[in-house]
């Protein structure tokens, strides 16, 4: 029987369908790129359809995993499979971008903790005795998961896995938190852009009234001219005078600016109910994305993946962006000296014990979320090709095993 290897992919928050590419793009390309390299199986690729990024993550895991589990039991009875649970001719690779990462780890976490009741006893006695990892830093520094600490025990896994998963690939999935950088450079750069515009705007008040008052003084002189043996005017009367035109133009622009506030606060209170109702959209969307603020759990997950890659040969690897040319200051910034020139979308960890992470360079993108939109456009990335012959290698690196030598090839495609 030739075995099925199933590539399946998971949009992150807000995305879509599209996210891996118009008709994704991306996940036909490295399927291609696979399929090419593991001759035995037969690669598929299956993309998630769009789906409700908010709410409770936990009820999100539940409905992907029944809608993968029905894709997988489609092909393990297309294949005549005798045993799928025991034996099956599908494995998987699950492959997330952004919060999709998240989705795919927390499934093969729940997967692999169901294991039979006979075979739980043993693994927990042979958890006892395991170095737990953790860590002890903050979200928003270099998180190592070597240090050792006294945690709870974590649940048992099994081999038994249904569907299979053979591995996590991620792409740009913050597992240990959003990098401060992000949003440390965007204020950074919305405050430079604020005064930018501020200064401007005070330019052209400057160049408004001042020519107005230089053109009524320039007038009054015409019009009214002195007596031969008038004295001039004192000079606090000529302060005065200046002051009074620069009085109308800011009482012009405060009168604006309150007239504007006004309206809005109308505005606000005629549309209530709607903005009502936008808060509550809101509110359930920083709830599904709202573990990205809960370290403890970013790390249990982290380190349960890397227990799993340990215990069962799961593979698990993060593909991350960081900012290369472009994105390069022609001037040091307060943020880049404080965050240092390293510009990336996720918080990564100190040392490679967090499973496998590799950054995909975007010399195009000028800031970190930029390139994490256009991971899997070739026109906005030009490390496209990179980041695919990385992502194939790291499959086929986790699918030649045991499972792949005894996949049988079409006799007619040995002849």
């Amino acid at each position: 029987m030739k075995k099925t290897l199933l590539l399946c992919f998971i949009h992150g928050f807000k995305g879509g369908d599209d996210t891996f590419g118009e008709r994704s793009e991306f996940a036909q390309h490295l399927a291609a790129l696979v399929g090419a390299a593991l001759p035995k199986v037969t690669v598929r690729a299956v993309t998630y359809p769009r789906y409700e990024t908010r709410g409770d993550l936990h009820e999100c895991v539940g409905r992907f995993r029944e809608w993968l589990q029905n894709q997988v039991i489609d092909i393990e009875v297309a294949n005549g499979t005798p045993s799928p649970t025991v034996e099956p001719s599908v494995r998987t690779i699950l492959i997330g971008h952004s919060m999709g990462g998240i989705v795919a780890a927390e499934t093969t976490i729940a997967i692999a903790s169901e294991v039979p009741i006979t075979q739980q006893k043993d693994e927990e006695e042979d958890a006892i005795g395991d170095d737990k990892a953790s860590t002890k830093v903050q979200i928003g520094e270099p998180v190592s998961m070597t240090t050792t600490t006294k945690e709870k025990t974590p649940p048992p896994t099994s081999s038994l896995m249904f569907p299979y998963i053979q591995g996590v690939l991620a792409f740009d999935t913050p597992f240990l938190g959003i990098s401060p950088g992000v949003v440390a450079h965007g204020a950074e750069g919305h405050y430079n852009t604020a005064s930018a515009a501020l200064t401007q705007l005070s330019g052209l008040s400057n160049i408004f009234w001042g020519n107005y008052n230089q053109a009524a003084a320039a007038g009054n002189a015409t019009d009214k001219k002195p007596p031969p043996a008038a004295l001039p005017a004192p000079e606090e009367e000529k302060k005065k005078q200046q002051q009074a035109g620069w009085g109308w133009g800011r009482i012009a622009m405060v009168a604006g600016g309150a007239a504007a506030l006004a309206a809005g606060g109308a505005a606000a209170y005629a549309n209530r109910e709607q903005i009502g109702t936008g808060w509550a959209w809101a509110g359930s969307h920083l709830e599904f994305v709202g573990c990205l603020a809960r370290g403890e759990e970013l790390r249990a997950r982290v380190a349960s993946m890397v227990r799993l890659h340990r215990k069962l040969d799961v593979g698990f690897a993060n593909l991350y962006t960081r900012l290369g040319r472009a994105a390069a200051p022609k001037q040091v910034s307060m943020v880049g000296t404080v965050m240092g020139s390293q510009r990336t979308f996720c918080n990564l960890p100190a040392r490679q014990a967090a499973g496998y992470w590799r950054e995909a360079v975007n010399d195009k993108a000028k800031d970190e979320i930029g390139a994490h939109m256009a991971m899997f456009e070739p026109k906005e990335n030009p490390g496209y090709r990179s980041l695919s012959e990385d992502a194939k290698h790291l499959i086929v690196k986790w699918s030649r095993n045991d499972w792949y030598e005894t996949s049988r090839m079409d006799p007619l495609l040995l002849e």
